[in-house]
């Protein structure tokens, strides 16, 4: 009977330990999950928000849980978000490689794996996404998008963007168009810093890999 006892246990835990790899992510957060029935008003307005379309998200869900931890910040950040996604006058293709450059700097495996499919479906080559993972300067990338990545990589690399760089994105976007790459990647600064430090992850799926960057 104790050896059964035993053994029972260790299968429970055994069990226990199956199921947090299996909620990978959430097993290592460290803002639990809101419950509904007990937002404040602000965590509602939020809610509502973000299960408007196009979103059609949730609370629970990416940098949101983190952002209810202060929601009047948190719904002046959906405000920014929602015109970076949605009204921004780079459309989607580049609006989501901007994004993967972020993420790429902070190596933040959630923004990567759920903006990787969009970016996909904006018309991004596959390709540049499997060389930005792996840390090298993409190939084959058409022209608005090397300005992009040029811009971007220098002004997070050097702090500072050439004349060169800068020229060539003014030419390609104007001068609308380089506000709006500095503000998507601006607020997916905050996004990936609030999933880092929400230790948050995501679910892998068929993205391209994000490899570990040596700096």
């Amino acid at each position: 009977m104790v050896r059964l006892i035993h053994a029972l246990k260790r299968a429970a835990a055994g069990a226990a330990i199956v199921s947090l790899m299996c909620l990978g992510a959430r097993a290592e957060e460290r803002f639990s999950e809101l419950r509904l029935d007990q937002l404040t008003p602000e965590q509602q307005k939020m809610a509502i928000h973000l299960k408007t379309p196009p979103r059609n998200s949730a609370i629970n869900s990416g940098p949101f849980n983190a952002y209810a931890r202060s929601p009047g910040l948190g719904l002046l950040l959906l405000q920014v978000s929602d015109y970076v996604r949605f009204n921004s006058s780079l459309p989607p293709r580049l609006s989501e490689f901007a994004i993967m450059i972020g993420a790429r700097q902070w190596s933040q495996p959630y923004e990567w794996r759920a903006h990787y499919p969009l970016a996909v479906k904006g018309g991004l080559d596959r390709q540049i996404l499997v060389d930005l993972g792996a840390g090298r300067r993409p190939q084959g990338m058409k022209e608005d998008e090397a300005a992009l990545y040029d811009f971007c990589t220098e002004l997070y690399r050097d702090k500072d963007v050439s004349d060169a760089s800068f020229k060539a994105a003014l030419t390609k976007f104007g001068e609308r168009g380089v506000m709006d790459m500095i503000g998507i990647i601006g607020y997916y600064d905050i996004a990936s810093m609030a999933l880092i430090v929400q230790r948050q992850t995501g679910k892998a799926g068929d993205e391209a890999p994000l490899m570990p960057l040596t700096r």
